[in-house]
Order: structure tokens, then C-alpha cells, then sequence
């Protein structure tokens, strides 16, 4: 267990966060990302990742006005993404940006140096509008891990997040670790949707824990005293 919330610690700080919930009782976030950041079917936004979020901190920080905001359109790549960052931070004004990154980008060969000056524009813009962000990898898959270069993008998200001291939710890591201590069996040919969707839930629900600790937050304290 040690080991697995080592996974989620974060070694930079959430302060946008922290100084929203405590000065202002509240906290807007934007999930920017691709399909993995989403669920398939009529009811897939209600228990994709960024909604399992949304849940989880309204029950960890009782009296909070919580809203995640999912922008996940199909197949774009870290510098569309990039050019559309403005336009959803003048919308949204969020505290916090959850960006998912890499996934496209290995699929369309990007070159990893592309992708890395596609990050900071990114991220410059991020920090241009005054929001925290925590950076997402990719999924892991054991089954399309020999054919699907992603290690080259999640070393580079590694490196983009020491050097700008930003939070990174290794999500390839997480995955890997519940792969190899049975939580779910990845490689199974068909994974199946209630499988998928429990995924979903673990991911939100670590997503609020590191939020949490990353923003210095006391959430027993909150669901005490509001």
C-alpha cells in the first residue's frame, strides 16, 4: 500500500487550489484531454474520471462548491490541444487544469521534442491565466505496450513537470501497478465496460486525493466544521 499511494504523491504544490477553497469555498476545474479521458455509451460522462472526480472531492470537502469541466474532443494531439487552451481558460476560469497528454501524439508519430515544445506552450498559457494544473499521461495497456510507443511522451512529461515544478498524475505508472498486483486484469482481450468504469472510479478518486494533498487541504477538518 505504500507503494501505491508513493504513486500519487505530488512533489509540487496545488496553491491556486488551496487559496480558491479556503478564501472562496470553492473550486472550478477543467479536465483537458483525449477519448481515454472519456467512457463510451449514453451514460459514459457519469462515470468517466473527470465526473468520479467531481464526486469524490464533494465528499471529501463537504460545504465546497465543487465543478469539473470536461472538454475531450476526438483524436486531437498535445499542440491542438495547446491552441484551444485559451479559449477553454477564458470560459472557464479555473482554478485547476487537469491536462491529459500523449496519447495521440504517439499514435500519429509525433516526434517527442514536438510534443515537449507543444507541453509548454501549454502550460505557459496555463500559468498565464493564474490556474494550477496537474499534467496526466497516458493509460497502460500490456496489450498494446510492445506496439504503442508511449514511453518516450511519459519520459518527456516527466521531465516537462520537474523542470516547471508542476504536479504530474502518472496515470501509466498507477495502471501498471494495478496491472501487476491483480486490481484489474489488463490483459484480458476484452476488458468489458464494468471494468472500465471501475478504472474510472480509482483514477478520479486518486485524482482527488492528490489534489487534496497537493493544495494542503485538511479535508476531515472541512466535513467537520461546515
Amino acid at each position: 500500500m505504500r507503494r501505491a499511494e508513493s504513486l500519487i504523491a505530488a512533489q509540487d504544490d496545488l496553491t491556486r487550489v488551496g487559496n480558491e477553497i479556503k478564501d472562496r469555498h470553492q473550486l472550478n476545474i477543467s479536465v483537458v484531454g483525449s477519448r481515454s479521458s472519456a467512457l463510451s455509451g449514453p451514460d459514459g460522462a457519469r462515470f468517466s474520471y473527470p465526473a468520479q472526480l467531481e464526486e469524490a472531492l464533494r465528499e471529501r470537502l463537504r460545504g465546497i462548491e465543487i465543478k469539473v469541466t470536461a472538454h475531450i474532443p476526438s483524436g486531437q494531439t498535445t499542440a491542438e490541444m495547446a491552441a484551444d487552451l485559451p479559449k477553454i481558460l477564458s470560459e472557464d476560469h479555473p482554478a485547476l487544469v487537469i491536462w491529459q497528454a500523449g496519447t495521440v501524439d504517439a499514435l500519429r508519430g509525433v516526434e517527442p521534442d514536438d510534443f515537449r515544445t507543444s507541453l509548454d506552450q501549454g502550460l505557459d498559457a496555463i500559468a498565464a491565466a493564474g490556474a494550477d494544473v496537474i499534467m496526466m499521461n497516458m493509460q497502460y495497456s500490456p496489450r498494446t505496450e510492445s506496439m504503442l510507443g508511449v514511453a518516450p511522451f511519459a519520459d518527456v512529461m516527466r521531465w516537462v513537470a520537474e523542470q516547471r515544478g508542476v504536479v504530474l498524475f502518472d496515470r501509466l505508472a498507477i495502471m501498471h501497478y494495478w496491472s501487476d498486483e491483480g486490481t484489474f486484469d489488463l490483459y484480458a482481450a476484452t476488458s468489458g465496460y464494468a471494468m472500465a468504469r471501475h478504472v474510472h472510479e480509482c483514477i478520479g478518486r486518486a485524482l482527488a486525493s492528490q489534489i487534496i494533498s497537493a493544495a494542503h487541504l485538511d479535508a476531515d477538518r472541512m466535513q467537520t466544521t461546515r
